[in-house]
């Protein structure tokens, strides 16, 4: 059985759906299950039992002996939070927890990281080991993330094979519940939808023009094919990369979601909001050259394929993955 965390939610339903395309059924899902919107996301799809978070860490001794592996996707994702006591009960120490028990009972780990771990980018976005410690994190999202990192090299005891994944800006199908926290492309969509220019943040740093900030956009798919892709690897453990490795702009984002609209495009620029203007990252790019060694090859969709195929065949006609 596999112990899917974070099921519920925007890049968890994601997994499972990938799981249940590669006839994988017998899934334990693991959330809150009380927000209706985010729970559509999962309601056609295939699994073995579903329990609370809350519950879960209580029952894993019980139950370990049918666990054949844990991902862990559930945790505060809200960069515009900053209740640091949140994100260390739900971001840290239920990720210790969690990694305790698979490496007490010899169970593999998959869980998420993110590029908000990299702050600035001060020291580079390459996935090595020894820049860990010395990452400056802008807010307290991404200081629980590179704090389990850091502990998790710390540890002498580990699961059999683990992967901590660095998730860059992740967009696509069954984000439609995370409301501010929805991806560029989702808010995007519905401002041109409802007739409205495209909102972008102007730039606040003279080194960019505005829109000209750059990030790398990766799509939901390719998170959960690098997934499926470390289930079956078994070695090779470590923290890596999630991400295209090409930035773009955000007004290469617009143009294409426009593009995928069939719209001419009508761009609006507006100040970034006070509470996150100094925690805003200008420029992100992956380093995925780790990744690639141990022997992913598959495709990455570049941003304009990836936003036609969640615009076009989900955001339109209102369909999960």
């Amino acid at each position: 059985m596999i112990v899917l965390t974070g099921s519920a939610g925007f890049i968890g339903s994601c997994v499972l759906s990938k799981l249940n395309q590669e006839g994988i059924y017998d899934i334990l899902l693991v959330d809150k299950f009380n927000n209706p919107l985010k729970n559509e996301n999962f309601k056609d799809k295939k699994y073995f039992d579903k329990i609370d978070r809350n519950l879960f860490i209580p029952s894993f001794d019980k139950q370990f002996k049918d666990i054949s592996l844990v991902i862990h996707l559930g945790a505060r994702t809200d960069t515009t939070e900053f209740d640091k006591n949140i994100f260390d009960e739900l971001n840290l120490n239920y990720s210790k927890q969690l990694w305790n028990k698979c490496a007490k009972y010899n169970i593999p780990f998959i869980y998420a990281s993110s590029a908000a771990t990299y702050g600035n980018g001060e020291l580079g976005y390459k996935d090595d080991d020894n820049i860990i410690s010395k990452l400056k994190p802008l807010n307290p999202y991404g200081e629980s993330k590179n704090e389990f990192d850091k502990w998790v090299l710390q540890q002498t005891t580990k699961p059999p094979y683990w992967y901590g994944l660095k998730f860059f800006n992740v967009y696509g199908p069954n984000e439609y519940h995370k409301a501010r926290m929805a991806s560029v492309i989702f808010h995007a969509y519905n401002q041109i939808k409802n007739g409205n220019n495209l909102k972008l943040f102007r730039s606040h740093k003279p080194e960019f023009k505005d829109g000209q900030q750059l990030r790398d956009f990766i799509y939901v798919k390719d998170i959960c094919s690098v997934i499926y892709f470390l289930l079956n690897h078994k070695q090779n453990s470590g923290i890596y990369n999630l991400g295209t490795g090409k930035a773009q702009s955000f007004n290469d984002l617009a143009l294409a979601v426009y593009d995928s609209m069939q719209i001419s495009p009508s761009i609006e620029f507006i100040d970034i909001p006070l509470d996150i203007r100094e925690k805003y990252q200008y420029f992100t790019q992956a380093d995925m050259a780790k990744l690639i060694n141990i022997g992913y090859n598959n495709q990455f969709y570049n941003l304009n394929s990836g936003i036609k195929d969640y615009i076009q065949n989900y955001l339109t006609e209102h369909k999960y993955l």
